[in-house]
C-alpha cells in the first residue's frame, strides 16, 4: 500500500490507503447534502443535538447572507461559510483518516493516491469529490474511476485499471502502453521486463491487434524478442536467435497459420533461418544464414 506521510500545511499529510472495506461499513454521503442530513450524520459520531443544530443553523444563516451579498464579497463570505461549517464538523470527527483504493494494482496505487490530492484530517463533508475524480482520471493507469465518501472519515476510490500490454520503443524512447495504444506515463518500462517489446512509429496503435495472435502460439511467443513495425503498415517479428519473420500488411492471421503448419511438420522455427518471408500467400521464402540469395519453401511444406 502507498506510504503515508505526516505533517501540516503547506505540505498536506496523506491519509492511509487500504484495501476497500465491506460496503456494510459505510455509505456515501450525497454531494451537496442539506443541513438536516449533516445533522443526522453528526449524531452518528456523538455530536450533541444542540451543537449540531447550532452548526446547521449557522450554515443556513450564512447562506442567506451569501444570497444577499454581491460581487467578490459574496465569494469571500461563501468561502468563509464553507470553511466554518467544515471545520465544525471536522472537529466532531468528520475528517479524513483512510482512503480505500479498489480495483488498482499495487503498482498503480501510490500514483492514484498522490494524484487524488487527498490529505490526512481533510474535512470530509466539504470535500470536492468531482475534483478528486478528475485528478485521478488523469492518471495513465486509470480507465475509469468513481469516488465515494464514506462518513465519517473514509473515501473509497474505485478504479477500472488499464492493464499494461507492451513496452513501446520509438525514436530512442521507451514507454509502457495499454491495449488501446495509450501511454501509461507513470509506468517505468524497466519494471516490466516480462512485457513484449514493440518497435517503431505506429507500433503503439497496432500492437493490440497482433500481440494476442502471437501470444496464442507458445513456440513463437517464447522465441520472440521484438515486433518491429515497418512503414506503419506491417510487422517483422524479430526472434531471439536473430531470425526475422516477415508478415504481410493484410491477413496476418493466415500467414501465422501457414507458419504454424510448417513448424508442426518441419520445425521451421528451430532451423535458424536468417529470414522467413510470409508476405506471399502462395509460398514461403526462406534465407539461410550467410546466404546471398533466398531459398524457397512451398507453402504446403514440400
Amino acid at each position: 500500500m502507498p506510504a503515508v506521510t505526516r505533517g501540516g500545511p503547506p505540505k498536506p499529510r496523506r491519509p492511509r490507503a487500504e484495501a476497500p472495506a465491506s460496503p456494510s461499513k459505510g455509505r456515501a454521503a450525497p454531494r451537496g447534502a442539506q443541513p438536516a442530513a449533516k445533522l443526522h450524520a453528526a449524531k452518528g459520531v456523538g455530536l450533541s443535538p444542540t451543537v449540531a443544530l447550532g452548526v446547521a443553523g449557522a450554515a443556513l444563516g450564512l447562506g442567506l447572507v451569501v444570497m444577499l451579498a454581491t460581487g467578490h464579497r459574496a465569494e469571500r463570505i461563501g468561502a468563509a461559510m464553507a470553511h466554518g461549517v467544515d471545520g465544525a464538523f471536522a472537529s466532531a470527527g468528520f475528517k479524513l483518516k483512510t482512503v480505500h483504493i479498489r480495483g488498482a494494482s499495487s503498482t498503480a496505487q501510490a500514483d492514484i493516491l498522490k494524484a487524488s490530492g487527498l490529505y490526512l484530517d481533510q474535512p470530509t463533508l466539504g470535500m470536492d469529490l468531482a475534483g478528486v475524480r478528475q485528478r485521478v482520471q488523469g492518471v495513465g493507469w486509470v480507465k475509469d474511476v468513481q469516488v465515494v465518501r464514506m462518513l465519517p472519515d473514509t473515501v473509497l476510490i474505485s478504479v477500472q485499471e488499464r492493464p499494461a500490454l507492451a513496452v513501446w520503443q520509438n525514436q530512442g524512447r521507451m514507454k509502457v502502453i495499454d491495449a488501446e495504444g495509450r501511454v501509461i506515463n507513470e509506468a517505468d518500462p524497466a519494471r516490466f521486463p516480462q512485457l513484449p517489446l514493440v518497435v517503431g512509429q505506429g507500433a503503439d496503435q497496432a500492437a493490440g491487434l497482433i500481440l494476442p495472435a502471437v501470444a496464442s502460439r507458445p513456440r513463437l511467443r517464447d522465441r520472440l524478442e521484438a515486433l518491429v513495425r515497418v512503414d506503419d503498415r506491417r510487422w517483422d517479428l524479430r526472434l531471439k536467435d536473430g531470425s526475422l519473420i516477415q508478415l504481410p500488411a493484410i491477413d496476418e492471421e493466415s500467414a501465422l497459420i501457414q507458419l504454424d503448419q510448417l513448424d508442426q511438420r518441419q520445425r521451421i522455427l528451430d532451423m535458424g533461418f536468417a529470414r522467413i518471408d510470409l508476405r506471399d500467400p502462395e509460398m514461403v521464402a526462406v534465407r539461410p544464414r550467410d546466404a546471398a540469395l533466398p531459398g524457397q519453401l512451398a507453402a504446403g511444406g514440400a
